[in-house]
């Protein structure tokens, strides 16, 4: 197989694949499936579709950033991980006080009043912004070979296509899960660890947030030349 196919659409698309399944992938993608609830299943399987394209188009829109900026991207990526890694940290103590109730009561109307086609694709830009931090090493190695491409034409399309493919890749499964009833359970069950574990999801939270953090202040990473 050609190397620079495998490397625009093949590895991408695995990338995407495993990155689903990371932890922190699983909760944001959980936020889609409850924003859900109520919705018919032609109107679900629809606006599921449409967040996976939207979020493939803004995190494409990411490669084109890396390599037009090239190495500069890097330390947006060591910030963008701090960051989140503080917010797990703190939602983490919010539960393993107890105190957690209130971000439901804060972010439950927000949810509710997303609506049809507009808050599928708010959704996809906030998830394309916010990618979870599991998977965000798994973005990098994309981001690595657009960083280091150049700035030619060539390199923006390269760099747009990848990062789309695992864009939507890290989506798909959303797909399955709207569509097929077993998916779809198994999520709900996952979802609702949350509410019967309290402490021990305070505890994974708080353990993703430090390990975010380590990362993005003292991990390697690739830089262009």
């Amino acid at each position: 197989m050609d190397s620079g196919l495998f490397n625009l659409l093949i590895l991408p698309l695995g990338l995407g694949l495993f990155g689903f399944i990371e932890p922190c992938s699983i909760g944001s993608s959980l936020i889609f499936i409850k924003y859900l609830e109520g919705r018919q299943d032609t109107q679900k399987l629809a606006e599921t579709a449409l967040f996976a394209v939207t979020r493939a188009l803004f995190i494409g829109s990411l490669g084109v950033a890396a390599v037009l900026v090239g190495s500069a991207f890097v330390g947006f990526q060591r910030g963008a991980w701090i960051v989140l890694g503080t917010v797990y940290a703190a939602i983490g103590v919010l539960y393993l006080t107890g105190r957690a109730g209130f971000l439901m009561r804060s972010l439950g109307p927000r949810l509710a009043g997303l609506n049809g086609t507009g808050g599928s694709i708010g959704l996809g830009v906030i998830f394309g912004l916010n990618i979870p931090a599991c998977a965000a090493p798994l973005l990098l190695v994309l981001l690595g070979f657009a960083a280091t491409g150049g700035s030619s034409g060539s390199a923006l399309l390269g760099g747009f296509v990848s990062l789309a493919v695992f864009g939507f890749a890290l989506s798909l499964p959303l797909v399955a899960a709207v569509a097929f009833e077993p998916a779809r359970q198994m999520l709900n069950r996952l979802a609702g660890l949350s509410v019967r574990m309290p402490f021990w999801a305070g505890v994974l939270l708080i353990v993703l947030g430090l390990w975010s953090i380590w990362f993005g202040v003292f991990a390697t990473l690739p830089t262009s030349t």
